[in-house]
């Protein structure tokens, strides 16, 4: 599923390296789990402004992840990633990682809450921090 129209989608590749593959001979699933986590980040890092990055930080409630078909070293992924509408505190991200021939290998849904950094306790997800995420919001 790609993004909506309304969403900024983000991407990154990364490439499956000896040490993220498992005793099945293919990338484990908690490497998977990592690399939903670093496109999150780095969507964050690329996308929000830096008042932003310096007030909150994002911390991960749930995961939801499905394996669609197994990545083998050496092969090159791209990760592909997009906010859902935020909820108070929190935001559905959604995940993508597709092979090098462009079929997809997991989908994940993900729910992060937003905590400002002064007082360590939830914010919510006011628009002013949406926007930079959602197409039109910003423009």
């Amino acid at each position: 599923m790609p993004a909506p129209p309304d969403r900024r989608s983000f991407s990154i590749s990364v490439t499956a390296r000896a040490a993220d593959i498992d005793e099945l001979g293919h990338v484990n699933n908690a490497v998977y789990l990592t690399w939903i986590q670093d496109v999150a980040t780095a969507h964050w890092s690329a996308v929000a402004p830096p008042e932003h990055r310096a007030a909150y930080v994002w911390v991960v409630t749930r995961h939801e992840i499905d394996y669609v078909r197994q990545t083998l070293e050496g092969e090159r992924l791209t990760l592909t990633t997009w906010v859902g509408e935020p909820k108070g505190a929190r935001f559905d991200r959604f995940v993508e990682i597709a092979g090098p021939d462009g079929q997809l290998r997991v989908k994940a849904v993900t729910t992060w809450a937003i905590i400002d950094r002064a007082t360590g306790r939830l914010a919510r997800v006011r628009p002013e921090i949406a926007a930079p995420f959602i197409a039109g919001a910003a423009d």
